[in-house]
């Protein structure tokens, strides 16, 4: 139920504009985040396997040090002691930075571009009313020669 809400709450921000590339790329970079931090959370567990000091020894603790090192949180409650598992580490922190930035650009673009747009709206109703003003003052002036030349008609002037 979850997965269909989220995909129909963004649907329903973004409108049209979820289709576009920073948005299906900000997605990308989220899917592969999530697959890193699930696959990275497994192989953690496996590199501080019976090492000494090791605090990451179950999976939920591997999940939570991996959201913790993706988000850059980093509480310091649970660390990897392994070469191996520090790698792991670097690799979460990088795409998890990456997906975050991502996502944060994308945002950023959908709201550049909805202000874009109104400020075009904006500008285009302002040109409509200018060319609708000085088109009323071209008519107010021919009326008005019209007017000048109907007064020189009729005292017989040439």
């Amino acid at each position: 139920m979850l997965p269909g809400l989220w995909t129909r709450t963004v649907a329903l921000l973004l409108g049209r504009e979820g289709r576009s590339l920073h948005l299906r790329a900000a997605g990308g970079a989220t899917a592969v985040l999530a697959v890193v931090m699930a696959v990275g959370s497994y192989a953690v567990v496996a590199a501080e396997h019976g090492a000494r000091g090791a605090q990451i020894t179950s999976y939920p603790r591997a999940l939570w040090w991996s959201i913790e090192t993706a988000t850059t949180v980093g509480y310091g409650d649970f660390y990897p002691v392994t070469p191996w598992g520090r790698v792991i580490g670097t690799v979460v922190m990088v795409v998890g930075i990456t997906a975050y930035g991502m996502v944060t650009a994308a945002l950023a673009t959908w709201f550049v571009g909805r202000d874009q747009k109104r400020r075009h709206h904006l500008a285009r109703e302002a040109e409509d009313a200018a060319r609708a003003v000085r088109e009323e003052a071209t008519r107010a002036l021919h009326a008005r020669f019209d007017r000048l030349e109907r007064l020189l008609e009729d005292r017989g002037t040439p």
